[in-house]
């Protein structure tokens, strides 16, 4: 079974805080209130770079994915 791309994802005990989980590589967690990523994988120093330059896309899209699906709640 081949999962979804991204997620939304939350948790009862952090009632307010809403998660986008990107499962593919370079897989992280997104929280959407505060735009804090925390990635799944371990990097090295040429990864990290190429990260960086790659964050920016990667969350962009994580956001486009989250505002299409709280538009279809509405």
């Amino acid at each position: 079974m081949e999962l979804p791309k991204f997620l939304i994802a939350d948790n009862s005990e952090l009632e307010d805080i809403l998660f986008v989980v990107h499962t593919q590589y370079p897989r992280f967690i997104l929280n959407v209130l505060n735009d804090e990523m925390h990635w799944l994988e371990e990097f090295n120093k040429e990864d990290e770079a190429i990260l960086k330059s790659e964050s920016h896309s990667l969350m962009e899209a994580a956001f486009n994915f989250y505002d299409k699906e709280m538009d279809k709640l509405e």
